[in-house]
């Protein structure tokens, strides 16, 4: 019978740590550690002064992992250095070694077990049966005389006895069991692609292989799209290990080629030509050795041309294909370096589940991705992408979503340009976080801003925002606070449906919590809605929200509202009384009142700061409809620039004020009005009773009118119309200076 030589191939070059992870990157080894031998069991424990060193036949102080048939049978000192107990294998729980003891040998009074086999050398380190692990710890010459060699296991699958030295084939394939569930566990952690790759990589190297190169398809399908155009494989990681080599506890490190033989392996990206050789190995889907013939083929087209020459030669590498739920979407190749034992058939199976694992992982990861861009999308569209900028007022804007894992929700803001350089600024908020939460709100977002242009009271648009929730479902219900503001005046109007009070934040740094009727939400449908009109002096800034900023599991609504206004009244002592907080400063400061874990809900954040227009940049009058009425226009206008010394503007205003009052006063049947306003742009207003408003039209050579319009729009910076309740307004701007 031919004896067995063994040799030691070492898997790691770093010194594994106690209770390591067998997909750890630092080293930990498909190996069987040898937990401290139980004080009870009449044997000396392990490690201690009264061990025996191994008899000729019996395992070295170093780990064995395979065996190489057709050598001596007595292990010969192994000049390969001495590998270090793995960590990767737990303790089975009935506290013996995997592969250890049957349960129906117990240990008798003299240590030794009825069956003939010592209790604490039933199960040798290292995947050995029948073999005693000495201490490399205990002094030379101390033997213990109740320590004999164990007979060898035999072997479950052949029921031969396995010679000393071997492992069995069970306890290897335990590891191999072990080792896949801690590495596709490793890889089922990961949520995006990226951390799904990185997994694979992290739980390969180095207990696997010696390195990964993983190629992925460019670009990836998404769920039931087809792909269009050829098969694109790109290089998305690779990883290997790393050339410096931990030289502690008698390690040292093996020469590197120069260049490594596995770092010059891999190109950038290929494209798979139908009907090649790495079509077909990925259309076998099964992983496969690269020193066959088809591999061997497909592997120049996968590297480059140029790179197979870097490739170990043997089995010491594998291409295994990665196959979604429906098409390949890559491809993994497992590298061993020279100093390594070939890769086994059985690692074929290892390689097959580890890319089955990452290639559905990646399959749900890209389909995730998809959703989580679409909602990120829907959500930008329901919100405004910027703020106008409107005369008299100026604006900041934040939103938050509940989670990163949710970026959706029904908290919205918005504001509307009105007639008369007023401003609507509304914030709402629709009951949950979800894509359903989102359209509802997309849907009361657009309702309120055509209630808007049509420049209907606050507590009316209230109205019909409830009639439209009814109409969405009985169970659509939101909240909703809608304000607006006068910059001439210096008066805000708020109607409420059930949200949390804006908070008005004066110049002097004192702020307080608007009175305003609370209202029902919107869509419980039958109640009325009350409309209040407040001062809103300049310098003040107002602040709406919504109440995933002042409620959550910690503190109720109106405890986070007093806290709120603290914190609002605070940052404003920082600026001075005579100074206002910048908008952007006060919103961030605003939001760092939340504490980690404080957030439970979406937040919408707008914040406005009345600057008003000084009654002495108004100009406001009433004409007559009749036909000296643009005349007049002409007169007062001119007086009004010369005032505020725009004498340049005279021939344009005078032009355009006459153009727009001549169509006003031909159709209206009331006064019209006419207002100029100076801000840091001369504003135009006329209105009238009429309803219908102005086009552009292209007018005939025959026409003797039909051309105000396009003289507007070509002198003017803007214009525009806007359809009022009592009629409408025309306006336009010009540039000062």
């Amino acid at each position: 019978m031919d004896s067995t030589r063994v040799t030691e191939h070492p898997t790691s070059f770093d010194r594994p740590s106690t209770g390591a992870d067998p997909t750890d990157p630092c080293g930990a080894l498909l190996r069987t550690p040898v937990p401290p031998r139980a004080s009870g069991s009449g044997l000396p424990a392990q490690g201690g002064a009264d061990q025996t060193p191994p008899a000729a036949g019996e395992d070295s102080p170093g780990a064995f992992e395979h065996s190489q048939p057709g050598a001596e049978q007595a292990a010969e000192p192994d000049t390969h250095r001495p590998r270090p107990a793995s960590e990767g294998v737990p303790a089975q729980p009935d506290g013996g070694q995997p592969g250890g003891a049957p349960p129906d040998v117990t240990p008798s009074a003299d240590g030794v077990s009825s069956g003939g086999v010592s209790a604490g050398s039933a199960s040798a380190g290292g995947g050995q049966a029948g073999l005693v692990r000495p201490d490399p710890g205990a002094p030379a010459g101390d033997p213990d005389p109740g320590r004999r060699a164990a007979p060898p296991d035999p072997d479950r699958r052949t029921g031969q006895p396995t010679a000393p030295g071997r492992p069995t084939p069970m306890r290897r394939d335990g590891d191999r069991l072990r080792f896949v569930g801690a590495a596709t566990r490793r890889i089922a952690r990961g949520m995006d692609l990226d951390e799904i790759v990185m997994g694979l990589c992290r739980a390969t190297v180095p207990t696997f292989a010696d390195a990964i190169l993983v190629y992925l398809r460019e670009p990836l399908p998404v769920g039931d799209e087809r792909p269009t155009g050829p098969l694109v494989l790109r290089l998305r990681r690779t990883d290997r290990i790393p050339a410096e080599r931990d030289t502690e506890g008698g390690f040292t490190p093996a020469p590197q080629p120069e260049p490594s033989e596995l770092e010059t392996v891999g190109a950038e990206l290929c494209e798979v030509r139908p009907g090649s050789a790495l079509a077909e190995v990925l259309r076998g889907v099964r992983p496969v050795f690269t020193d066959t013939p088809a591999a061997r083929a497909a592997l120049p087209e996968l590297l480059g041309e140029d790179r197979d020459f870097a490739l170990p030669d043997g089995r010491r590498a594998i291409l295994a294909p990665l196959r979604g739920r429906r098409r390949v979407i890559g491809a993994a190749l497992f590298l061993r370096g020279p100093e390594r034992i070939a890769f086994e058939a059985d690692d074929l199976l290892v390689a097959a589940q580890l890319a089955t694992h990452s290639a559905l992982g990646i399959d749900k990861a890209v389909l995730y991705g998809r959703e989580a861009y679409i909602a990120d999308e829907l959500q930008r569209t329901m919100l405004p992408e910027n703020l106008p900028r409107c005369t008299g007022v100026r604006l900041a804007s934040r939103y938050l979503p509940a989670a990163e894992t949710a970026r959706v929700g029904g908290d919205w803001y918005d504001a509307i340009p009105l007639p008369g350089s007023r401003v609507a600024l509304v914030v709402g908020d629709v009951m949950g976080h979800s894509m359903t939460s989102a359209a509802i709100m997309g849907q009361l977002r657009t309702t309120a801003q055509t209630l808007a242009g049509l420049d209907l009271p606050p507590q009316e648009v209230l109205h019909h925002l409830d009639e439209q929730a009814q109409r969405l479902g009985t169970d659509r219900m939101a909240t909703c606070l809608y304000a607006v503001y006068d910059p001439v005046a210096h008066r805000i109007t708020v109607a409420n449906a059930g949200h949390p009070p804006p908070v008005l934040l004066h110049l002097g740094g004192h702020a307080e919590v608007l009175r305003v009727p609370a209202g029902a939400p919107i869509g419980v449908g039958g109640v009325d809605f009350e409309a209040v009109e407040l001062d809103a002096p300049a310098g003040a800034t107002l602040l709406l929200y919504t109440d995933g900023l002042v409620e959550s599991r910690l503190r109720d609504v109106w405890t986070g509202i007093e806290q709120l206004r603290e914190r609002l009244a605070a940052t404003a002592q920082l600026t001075g009384p005579d100074h206002p907080p910048p908008l952007e400063a006060l919103c961030d400061e605003v939001l760092d009142m939340l504490g980690p874990g404080d957030r439970d809900d979406d937040i919408a954040l707008l914040a406005a700061r009345f600057d008003g227009i000084a009654p002495s940049d108004v100009s406001y009058w009433f004409l007559d409809p009749e036909d000296a009425a643009p005349g007049k226009a002409r007169r007062l206008a001119r007086r009004a620039l010369a005032r505020w010394g725009m004498e340049d503007l005279t021939d344009a205003v005078e032009l355009l004020v006459s153009e727009v009052v001549t169509n006003a006063v031909r159709y209206a049947s009331k006064p019209v009005t006419l207002r100029l306003l100076r801000t840091d742009v001369l504003r135009c207003e006329v209105g009238d009773d009429v309803p219908q408003l102005p086009r552009l039209r292209q007018a005939r050579a025959t026409d003797e009118g039909g051309r105000g319009l396009y003289l507007v729009n070509r002198l003017a910076r803007r214009w525009g119309a806007t359809r009022l309740s009592t009629g409408k307004v025309v306006w336009f701007e010009l540039n000062r200076g």
